[in-house]
């Protein structure tokens, strides 16, 4: 049974993936990767890496996710269309994933693995004391800083997108 969810959830994750580099609107390669991303949770889930699988929802299928849609709406590009790649641009990327793909596996099937032995398991309740611990190694304050630093990005993002147009909206009401 899980071997075929997991053929289900690679098949989602191909056939989107696909359709977000060959899509041509922005929105539609957003949502297109969204579902990648939840596919790749999913595959996490499969596996037991329940921490890794909710991360990744997190993060990447729910935060990402939602800056780049912001950034598309704000930006007022919503319709806009991407352009196509030329020939020969998509013949150099079809070449070098296949090399990329190439190397992997042939990295993957000449290593020598070897089994772990004792092998400790981590419960998540570890790692979240760990994470927001106070104490030498912990990572409150990280967090604390990248979250500011995102709201940063986010707050200069709105004025960025959103200033050219007030300029222009003071520029009319100071002609009439």
């Amino acid at each position: 049974m899980g071997q075929i969810v997991f053929y289900i959830l690679a098949a989602i994750i191909i056939v989107f993936a696909v359709a977000a580099v060959n899509s041509r609107k922005i929105l539609h390669s957003v949502i297109y990767l969204l579902f990648v991303l939840a596919s790749i949770s999913g595959i996490y889930f499969l596996i037991n890496y329940t921490f890794l699988g909710a991360l990744q929802l997190a993060i990447y299928a729910g935060g990402v996710i939602v800056l780049i849609i912001f950034s598309v709406m704000l930006t007022h590009n919503i319709d806009s269309k991407l352009e196509t790649a030329s020939v020969t641009s998509k013949i150099l990327a079809g070449i070098l994933s296949i090399a990329g793909v190439a190397t992997t596996l042939f990295a993957i099937y000449t290593y020598q693995f070897t089994p772990v032995k004792n092998f400790n398991a981590i419960e998540i309740t570890d790692i979240g004391t760990k994470l927001l611990s106070y104490e030498r190694g912990g990572f409150i304050l990280p967090f604390e800083v990248i979250s500011l630093l995102l709201l940063a990005i986010l707050i200069g993002a709105i004025v960025i997108a959103k200033g050219q147009h007030l300029i222009e909206q003071e520029y009319k009401q100071n002609q009439q």
